[in-house]
């Protein structure tokens, strides 16, 4: 009965447990033990443990330390983990008498990007090789159209089309009769 508030034991809420669950992850990412984390941020082994299992009931100055120590904005940690699968944002029509301004996606802090432009020819495919795990890759297409995305969940892309995956998951990208012009933006999380 997992989640159930048990006699002896603290109880557990939701958003507990979803920044437990993100200070590990953030954690491991970096390759830190927990003790390591608890000395950084100025905290007792329990607390940390506590934290990371969703039964402790921090402060936001704890929450804010243990961020820093992470290396990562506070709103990160409070971020719930909402990974549905590829997100796909079709082309939008531009204004004529304006410019017209759009936020497709926003990458929190903690990640190096990396920018890539891809041309592929007519006919062409190839296999993503799966990057470290947390990466994002992000395909936005200029011209062209482009199947593409995890090997298990494809999408067809045309120009203005934006499509985010995880990319540390076997992916790959495959263009039809017409070549296709990409940027491709790789958002890693960064291991310090």
């Amino acid at each position: 009965m997992s989640g159930e508030w048990r006699e002896g034991q603290p109880a557990r809420s939701g958003t507990a447990v979803a920044v437990g669950a993100q200070i590990r992850r953030r954690r491991m990412q970096r390759g830190m033990s927990a003790a390591e984390l608890a000395r950084r941020a100025g905290l007792s082994k329990a607390t940390l443990s506590g934290l990371e299992a969703g039964t402790g009931n921090p402060t936001i100055d704890t929450l804010d330390a243990v961020a820093v120590a992470l290396h990562i904005p506070l709103t990160d940690l409070l971020a719930r983990d909402t990974d549905s699968g590829p997100l796909h944002i079709p082309a939008t029509a531009a204004r004529r008498d304006e410019p017209t301004r759009e936020l497709l996606r926003r990458v929190g802090s903690g990640h190096s990007l990396e920018l890539w432009r891809l041309r592929m020819p007519p006919r062409s495919h190839f296999d993503g090789v799966p990057h470290a795990p947390g990466t994002v890759e992000h395909l936005l297409i200029a011209s062209g159209t482009l199947t593409a995305g995890p090997s298990d969940d494809l999408r067809e892309l045309r120009p203005g089309d934006l499509l985010a995956f995880a990319g540390d998951r076997p992916h790959l990208y495959r263009t039809g009769e017409e070549a296709a012009d990409i940027t491709v933006v790789i958002a890693s999380p960064v291991v310090s």
